[in-house]
This record gives structure tokens, C-alpha cells and sequence, in this order.
């Protein structure tokens, strides 16, 4: 099965990877994009641990809090310099030139992505109501508006193009970022889930953004592939810093920003995509797409919705029914629950991205069983075995904050 597989592959794919390491708009400055973000992450973040411990910006054990010492929070802090070094040095980039010259989305994005990590600092600092809140994810959402950060048009799958009128597009972009900031906030509840999910689905979506541009089909001034790989940069260079236990949490501050950056690029990619209804394994639609590599966090948060709507509660009324709280309460401890998601998402962006490069069928199978061996080991591992009477003892090893913001 796997060799015919392979004679499957698409053999311009071949091609066009080995000669973009030539070319000078290749995959090597999209890696030192990446390369910078974490490097700059990982060595600033330690800056932000110790502000955070001078300024008393920690969150203590006890409550609702199970972790067993002060732990600071504000990571976000040190992700958004990982983020404006990225940029700062792709813009140096003779190859980036019709990304940065005579266009706004750049200042765009770093204008919003400031804006909304001061309004995260500020609700971790002093804990903003609901509509606070929200309000400061519609500014950032305006800001890119502003400048151009916004989809076009969009297809939506058997029904065509959709033209985005101007009066239409302000509140389309303020719903996509909302969303997208709302959904990495309520899946980042265990340590390092949330930056290895974001790390895992803007990797697939920078491959995604390369074979659309690859094709024609998208702009070689987009901003977006660069931003993706900005984005995997700075989760991979947090993750050290936040994997279990953790040194430092994110904080809304930094989930809210994930959010946005993840809502910034897959909008100018899926809103501004051309007809690319010729080619066969565009079965879906661009825009829909990000749905389904981000499908962890996307479900978690309409299972909220409905969840707490059933319940007639505030949506801002936290609980412990999230995904993660499930396979805790299953019996997971909170690093095989991440894991756990982690390899869904690695599922869901494979299937999206696979057949951008395998022709025909046959690229399902190894899916499947993926999927099949992950739901078994989900289900069924041995250290299952009786666990239900320990799923509250299991429940008390969360690391992480999941009061006001889950």
C-alpha cells in the first residue's frame, strides 16, 4: 500500500520543493522566519518569568489552582517579541519585498497583535469582565481591518464565490477573529496544549499557503504564509518554557494573541484565494480549511457554546468540560492528554494537507488507521484500568489556570 502510495505522489510537488531551496522566495527563508521567532521566544521568555515574579504577576496554588508552586503568567509577553523579530526580519528580506513594500497588512497585524496582548495583560492582571473583553478582541479585529488584513471572497463549497461587500467585511473579520481568539483561550488548559496545537495546525497551513502559491492560486505579496511560520516559530521556541510542569503560562495574554495571528493569516489566504475549483483535491474550500486543521479547538469551542447555552449559563462561566477535562477524567494524566490532542490535530492537518500533494485516492488509509490507533490508545491504554475511582485525584494535577477563561 505504501508504494503505491508513493507512486502517487504528485511529482510537480518533487519538483517544486527542490527547486524552491534554489529559488530566491524558497522554503529556506520561510524556516529562518520561523528560526528567528523561536530563538527570540525562547530566550525572552525566561525576561518575562522573572518580570512577571518581580511584579508579583503569578498564580497561586490553592482554589480552584492545583499546581504546586507560584507559577508566573504573561508568556504572551515574550511571544509577541518572537513574533516582531520574525516580521522585523522577513522585511529585510530582498524575497519579501512585495510583502512588505507599499502595503499596510504588515503594520496591520503588528498594531493588532500589540493591541490585543495589552488587553490580555490587563485581564490576567486585573481580570476583565466578559464584554471588556470582547471589546478589546473587536478593536483588534478593527485594527486589521484598518489596514487591509481581511478576506475578500470566499468559496464555499458546490455554491461558488462569495463577494464580500464593504459594509459586509468589518463584521466578518471581527467574527473570524473572535472566534479564533475565543478558541485558543478555552483549549489552552493544560501545560503546553495549546502552543503544541497552534505549533502543529500553522505548520500545516504555511505547507498549505506554499502549495497554493506554488499553483498560482495565491499572491505572492500575501502576508500570510509568513505570519504561519512566524506563529510555528514562536510556539516551538514557548514550548520549552511550558511544557509540563510548567515555567510559565501563556496567560490570555498569549492565547488571545495566538488567536489573532492564526485569524490574520488564514484570512488573507482563505478570503483571497482564486478559483481553484479545477484541481481536484480542493474538495473543500480554502476558508474551510483552518476548521479543519484547528478541529481540536474549533470543536471545543462550539461544544462550549451549546454546553453552557443548554445549561442557560454565561458563556464566561468557566467548568471543567472541556476536551482536556474529559481524558483527565478518564484517567490521562495531563501529559498523555496532551499528547493525545496533539496527535488529533496532527490527524485533522494531514488530512487537509495531504491531498495537496498526493494525487487520487489512497492517502486515506493511512489516515484512518492513524486516527483508529489514536481513538484505541484514547479509549483502551492499561493505565485505564480502573481509573474511574481515581478520576478525581487525576483531575487534581492541572496545571493550569481555568478560572474566568477556562
Amino acid at each position: 500500500m505504501m508504494t503505491r502510495l508513493a507512486r502517487r505522489f504528485d511529482a510537480k510537488s518533487l519538483i517544486f520543493a527542490v527547486r524552491s531551496l534554489r529559488h530566491p522566495r524558497g522554503s529556506v527563508q520561510y524556516v529562518l522566519v520561523a528560526l528567528v521567532a523561536a530563538v527570540v521566544t525562547f530566550l525572552v521568555v525566561p525576561l518575562v518569568r522573572w518580570l512577571a515574579f518581580r511584579t508579583n504577576q503569578v498564580v497561586q496554588p490553592g482554589g480552584r489552582m492545583a499546581h504546586l508552586k507560584p507559577t508566573p503568567t504573561l508568556g504572551g509577553i515574550g511571544m509577541l517579541v518572537g513574533f516582531a523579530a520574525a516580521i522585523g526580519v522577513g522585511s529585510l528580506m530582498h524575497s519579501f519585498r512585495p510583502v512588505f513594500i507599499d502595503s499596510s497588512e504588515p503594520t496591520g497585524v503588528l498594531l493588532a497583535a500589540i493591541a490585543i496582548t495589552g488587553i490580555g495583560v490587563v485581564d490576567d492582571v486585573w481580570n476583565l469582565s466578559a464584554p471588556a473583553k470582547v471589546a478589546g478582541q473587536v478593536l483588534s479585529a478593527s485594527l486589521l481591518w484598518i489596514f487591509g488584513v481581511t478576506m475578500f471572497w470566499f468559496k464555499v463549497p458546490f455554491a461558488g464565490i462569495v463577494v464580500l461587500s464593504n459594509s459586509l467585511t468589518p463584521l466578518l473579520t471581527a467574527i473570524w477573529v473572535i472566534a479564533m481568539e475565543n478558541a485558543i483561550n478555552l483549549i489552552d488548559g493544560l501545560d503546553g496544549l495549546a502552543s503544541g496545537i497552534v505549533a502543529i495546525a500553522s505548520l500545516a497551513f504555511g505547507l498549505y499557503s506554499l502549495r497554493l502559491e506554488a499553483l498560482g492560486q495565491l499572491p505572492s505579496s500575501s502576508i500570510g504564509p509568513i505570519i504561519a511560520f512566524a506563529v510555528l516559530g514562536v510556539c516551538v521556541g514557548f514550548l520549552p518554557h511550558n511544557w509540563n510542569p510548567a515555567k510559565i503560562f501563556m496567560g490570555d495574554t498569549g492565547a488571545m494573541l495566538l488567536g489573532l495571528l492564526l485569524a490574520a493569516s488564514t484570512s488573507v489566504v482563505g478570503g483571497r484565494t482564486a478559483n481553484v475549483s479545477d484541481q481536484t483535491f480542493f474538495f473543500f474550500a480554502p476558508l474551510v480549511i483552518p476548521f479543519v486543521i484547528l478541529g481540536v479547538p474549533m470543536a471545543d469551542l462550539v461544544f462550549s457554546v451549546l454546553r453552557r447555552t443548554a445549561h442557560h449559563v454565561s458563556f464566561a462561566t468557566p467548568d471543567k468540560k472541556h476536551l482536556h477535562h474529559r481524558l483527565m477524567e478518564m484517567g490521562h494524566g495531563p501529559r498523555r492528554s496532551v499528547a493525545i490532542l496533539w496527535a488529533w490535530t496532527a490527524i485533522l492537518s494531514a488530512f487537509a494537507l495531504l491531498p495537496t500533494y498526493v494525487s487520487g485516492l489512497g492517502f486515506e488509509l493511512p489516515i484512518a488507521v492513524a486516527a483508529v490507533g489514536v481513538l484505541l490508545y484514547t479509549l483502551f491504554h492499561p493505565d485505564l484500568k480502573g481509573t474511574h475511582s481515581r478520576s478525581g485525584r487525576a483531575m487534581q494535577v492541572i496545571r493550569r489556570k481555568d478560572a474566568g477563561t477556562d
